[in-house]
């Protein structure tokens, strides 16, 4: 008899070599003590769905997955609630041999904020930044945890429609131009866009205006600091960063995968905070 192979999961981008998602799986196969393993697999758009179909044979017990293949994911697997109000997926599992699909961005969202400002879901109104699919998983995120209003301001203000087509009457589409007027109603701010980023535009918003218990959350890590959280922080708000919703969103798919539920820890964190200071 051979021995079976230990499980192994992978990340499926193109690219995808940036990514810090082996650095975190790999922590927490050690830390757990479980063998494992987790690897990059650089597949282009027009290979994706053979090596998706083929998965299992190539030894993975599952997948996340990055841009651009997200929609795909999703097309070609079982999704639950979550992928398919989002409509993208970014984890793959087998159950029962089949190969299922969910979203975990809701809930590494979700759960960062409950880590970082506890209380915020007593906010009535939210403003979100972007209409992308980091933003349809935000909305869900929000409207499931009851926030009563949600705006959603782009500058295409047709996408914004779209995600109010999509969630419906507590989601209120709104033009670039109306942010200003909304700050002070919002009791949570979240930035979706790559305003803020390393090498990107500035993030020009005037935190002053928010009301004084309000919460800001920033999906961008590079740099981890953005303008906007040091404003908020200067101001006294309570903040969540993009690096901790990408600890977070990552726990549900290692569970699936290796059976074992891991903690965002100071300790990984601090490893991929270490990380991205030398990338």
């Amino acid at each position: 008899m051979t021995a079976s192979k230990p499980p192994a999961a992978c990340l499926i981008g193109w690219p995808a070599a940036h990514s810090r998602s082996p650095l975190i799986h790999r922590y927490w196969l050690r830390t757990l003590g479980i063998e494992g393993g987790y690897v990059i697999e650089a597949v282009p758009p027009d290979e994706f769905k053979d090596f998706v179909m083929r998965l299992s044979l190539r030894g993975f017990v599952g997948a996340n997955v990055t841009i651009p293949h997200k929609e795909q994911a999703l097309a070609l697997s079982k999704p639950d609630a979550r992928a398919s109000a989002v409509g993208a997926a970014n984890t793959l599992w087998f159950e029962n041999g089949e190969l299922c699909s969910t979203n975990t961005d809701v809930e590494g969202f979700v759960d960062n904020l409950a880590a970082s400002a506890p209380g915020w879901d007593k906010a009535k109104e939210a403003l979100v930044l972007g209409a992308g699919g980091a933003a349809r998983a935000i909305v869900f995120g929000l409207i499931k945890r009851g926030i009563e209003t949600v705006h959603v301001a782009n500058r295409t203000i047709a996408r914004a429609q779209a995600l109010a087509e999509q969630f419906g009457a507590r989601v209120q589409p709104a033009s670039w131009d109306e942010v200003g007027e909304l700050l002070p109603r919002a009791g949570l701010l979240v930035n979706t866009t790559s305003l803020g980023m390393h090498g990107q535009p500035r993030l020009e918003i005037d935190v002053s205006l928010l009301p004084g218990d309000a919460v800001v959350a920033d999906l961008v890590y590079v740099p981890l600091q953005t303008e906007l959280l040091a404003s908020a922080q200067t101001r006294g708000l309570k903040t969540a960063d993009g690096l901790g919703m990408l600890l977070h969103q990552a726990v549900r798919g290692f569970e699936l995968w290796f059976g074992r539920r891991p903690q965002v820890t100071a300790e990984l964190r601090a490893l991929v905070e270490a990380d991205l200071k030398h990338a």
